[in-house]
Order: structure tokens, then sequence, then C-alpha cells
């Protein structure tokens, strides 16, 4: 009841109830605007969520503090979303979360059936981020101090976790998994040493000194890779693929999803309160534990709905999961909820406790009311977009690559400015053709660079703080080395078993 009612008071502020300097259309047309401009910035290559906040806070100087705060978590909202269409388009993931998502959203485009996945994703997304504003409502001090439970020997569990995790994906060869995460984690290296400041494999290059620039090297590795893979295996577009269907899934494929997205949205909530973690490690763990749990675990990676759905939810509860932190902390739980303080306290609003009873707790409602309303227009605007982005999708190759190609490589250089990055992006593209072409996965590599620095920073002030056995007596990091374990081992056996029942 109690969730109710603080929902309910939500709605009433949004109304402009209690506060004149708001008018009772002007939330909604705040939460409009922001959902379309955070799928643009999701479908952009190069644009992240934190960088889409971070362009939209100058915009609310002059604005209420909650009509600015609803702009900017509308912005994050929809970006996860937006990351899913480029995802499933053209396997260019828009943001790092949507890398999951590729794996059997861009399949189904490859069949023709770009519509099923689009429809999938958007669905298990809101619905993700609906169960995660409703889990963030209810739960946001327990969640909170559970995640402040976390130190190094947790945070370097939970990257093994995740990198265990995308190693048995690759199931039919987990030797060339293995080879693609070590090849991640050795580019990781390189850079600043995260506790003794000294440069590694630099080169003399000063660009180089925070390392390889992930997002441009995430463009090059798919976007380019893929076009450049393409290119070489070009063949004459057959009549199967001539027609791209926007038909939506039907009723009954997404009432099968229905544990897959249940599931996921509690994860990714759980896993998004964690500060560091995120969508990108949410995703993954969804897609392995829908994988695990699935009737047909072998359509996965092959355009199964269960593949597409668990990602994609468990990135749309991440949003709520990681504004459990700032909004009762302070503390942010990912990039953009770091830009959101910024942006909060720039209107004069301390995230924390005590916000939840001082004079500026109608925030919080109002919030949790505009996070709930934010969803349905981004299912509606995204079933109603559609039709457009299956055109895209079904434009001539020969005039869809150089179009992808133009907006990897503008993306690349708008991240920084630099040329650098752009040769970054070139460099990762010619890299992930040869891996492809050799029947490399690029997924694994992708995750090592992102967690490599997780578990290489975490796993020394491990050590610092005593000796390997602190790994195994604390619980939550015993905890996940063990599931790290099982993940990695679990499709070891059932191969082994499968060959032993064919012989």
């Amino acid at each position: 009841m109690e969730i109710l009612q603080n929902l309910m008071d939500g709605f009433a502020t949004l109304v402009g109830s209690g506060l004149p300097g708001i008018a009772w259309w002007e939330p909604s047309a705040v939460i409009v605007g922001g959902i379309i401009i955070g799928i643009f910035v999701g479908v952009m290559p190069g644009l992240s969520a934190s960088t889409g906040v971070a362009l939209m806070v100058p915009f609310t100087y002059g604005m209420d503090p909650l009509l600015a705060l609803i702009l900017l978590v509308a912005v994050y909202t929809a970006s996860a979303y937006g990351g899913c269409i480029t995802a499933i388009a053209i396997n260019t993931p828009g943001t790092p979360a949507a890398v999951a998502l590729a794996f059997d959203g861009y399949t189904l485009t490859q069949r023709g059936e770009p519509g099923r996945a689009l429809g999938t994703a958007v669905i298990a997304n809101c619905t993700g981020g609906i169960l995660g504003t409703f889990i963030l409502i209810g739960f946001s001090v327990p969640l909170a101090k559970a995640a402040l439970a976390f130190g190094p020997p947790e945070y370097f569990a939970l990257a093994i976790f995740g990198l265990t995790i995308v190693v048995s994906m690759e199931s039919k060869n987990m030797l060339k998994g293995a080879v693609s995460t070590v090849l991640g984690l050795l580019l990781m290296t390189i850079g600043l040493d995260p506790i003794t400041g000294f440069m590694r494999f630099t080169f003399d290059r000063p660009e180089l000194i925070d390392g390889i620039a992930f997002i441009p090297a995430l463009i090059g590795l798919f976007a380019v890779g893929e076009v450049l893979l393409n290119i070489e295996r070009y063949e004459p577009v057959q009549a199967a693929l001539q027609t791209f269907s926007s038909k939506m899934p039907g009723r009954k494929e997404v009432l099968g999803l229905k544990v897959a997205i249940m599931q996921s949205s509690i994860l990714g909530t759980v896993i998004g309160v964690v500060p560091g973690a995120g969508a990108t490690i949410a995703a993954f763990i969804a897609y392995n534990e829908a994988r695990r749990i699935s009737k047909k675990p072998e359509e996965f990676g092959k355009g199964s709905l269960e593949g597409i759905a668990a990602p994609a939810a468990a990135a749309g509860g991440s949003v709520g999961g990681a504004l459990v932190p700032l909004l009762t902390l302070g503390i942010p739980g990912s990039a953009a909820t770091a830009v959101l303080i910024g942006a909060l306290m720039l209107h004069g609003v301390t995230p924390g406790p005590e916000l939840f009873a001082g004079k500026n707790s109608y925030l919080v409602y109002g919030l949790f009311a505009s996070l709930v309303l934010g969803n349905f227009v981004l299912l509606v605007l995204g079933v109603m977009g559609n039709r457009l982005w299956v055109k895209i999708i079904s434009a001539p190759k020969a005039l869809l690559y150089p179009v992808i190609l133009v907006i990897a490589f503008v993306g690349s250089f708008g991240v920084a400015n630099s040329l650098f990055d752009v040769l970054i992006c070139l460099v990762f593209g010619i890299f992930g053709w040869i891996l492809r072409r050799y029947g490399f996965p690029t997924a694994p590599l992708v995750l090592a660079l992102i967690l490599g620095y997780m578990a290489e920073s975490n796993f020394r002030r491990a050590l610092i703080m005593g000796d390997p056995s602190i790994f195994f007596t604390r619980p939550v990091s015993a905890i996940m080395l063990l599931l790290a374990l099982l993940s990695f081992s679990i499709p070891i056996i059932r191969l082994k078993v499968a060959k032993r029942k064919k012989d």
C-alpha cells in the first residue's frame, strides 16, 4: 500500500498539485521530449547515456528542479532502447549493454524479421523499466545498504563472474571464446597502472595514457568489422531476404517470454544498484541466466526471442537500480547517474536520505511517477517507430554500408574530437573482421575491455587488505566466485555428456 501511495503522490505532483510554477501539461511534454532525445542518443554510435544526459544539462538551467530531473532521467531511460535498435538493425550496438542483445537480434534481421526483434526489445525494455521502478519505490533503502557492503573482493568476484559468463556463451568453441577474452584483457593493460600510475604499453602516445578509447573500439569491432566481413562475403540478396517484415511478435510469443522478462528485470535492477556494475554486466548476466533456464537453450545465438528479451529487460531494470544509491545515499550507480548528481546540485538539491523526508521529497515521488509514465511513452513511440527502423534496414546494401561507415567514423571522432579515436575505430574494425573471419567471437573481447580494469584494480586492492584467502572468507565474494566456476564448468560438462550419449 505504501508503494501505491507514494506512486499516487508522484502522479499528483506531475499534474502540478501544490506546484504553482509548473503547468499540468509540462511534465508530460518534458517526458515525451526526453524519450525522443534518449532514443536518438542510443541510436547514434559514440553517444552513451552519460554523454546524452551531460549534453542536456545546460538546457535545464532555467527549469524547475523537478522538470530538469524528469528530462534527464527520460533521456537516460530511453537511451537503453535506442542502443537496441542499431544492434538489431546493423549489428552496431549503440550502447555497450546492447552487445548481448545483438547475438539474437541481428540474426533475426538477417532472416528478414527485424520487426519481431525490435518489438520484443521495446516490450521487454519497458517492462523491465516499470518493474525496476516499483522495486526502486519499495526497496530503495534496503538495496542501497546491500550495495554498500561491496568492497574490492566483491567487485573482483563480480568481474570474474561476468567474464566467465561471456566465455560460457561460446559453448561450441569455448577455447576461441577464452582466447578472445585473453586478448581483451591484454589490450586493457594499455595505459596507466591502476595502483602505481606507471604508464604501460603506451608507445609514448599521450592518447593512450587513459587506455584504449572504449567507444571507438566498440564501434570498430562491431560496425566496421561487420561491414568489412559483409563486403568480403558479398552475395546478391536472395529472394527470401528482399522483404523485411515489420510484423511484431504475437501475443502468445510475448506471453511465452514472461519468465525471462521478469527474471531479467529483477536481475537488472539488483545489479544496477551496485555502483560501477551498470547495465552492461546486467545484460550479459541476464542473457546467460535466461539461456540456463530456457526450455530451448540451443536456439540462443540463432534468433531466440528470449535472447533478445533478457538483456533488453535487464537494461531497462538497471535504470531503476542505478537510481537507488543516487537518491538514498548520494552515490552514483553509473556514469549517467554521476552526471545526474551534478545536475541536482546545480539546482540546489543534495541527494541522500534527507531527500525522502525533507522539503524536496516531491522530487522523489514525481520522479517515480515519471519513470512509469516514461516507459509507457517509450513503448508507444517504440512500436510506432518500428516500421521506420525496418525501412532503414531494408535499404540497399550499397547505400547502407557507406552510411554505416560514415556514422561509425563520425561517432568515433565525436567522443573526444580526436582523429586518433577514428584511427582506433579503423584498427579495431580490421581486427574485428579478422577475428570473425576465423571464427573468434568479439563479445568476450568487448566484455574483457569493460571488466578488465575492474578485475585488476580490485584484485590488487583486495590483496593490500589481506592475503588471497580474503576472496573466500567474505560470503558475497565466495558465492560469486562459486557461481563463476559453475558458469564456466556447466557448459563443458554438458558437452561431455552429449558426446557420451552420441557415442
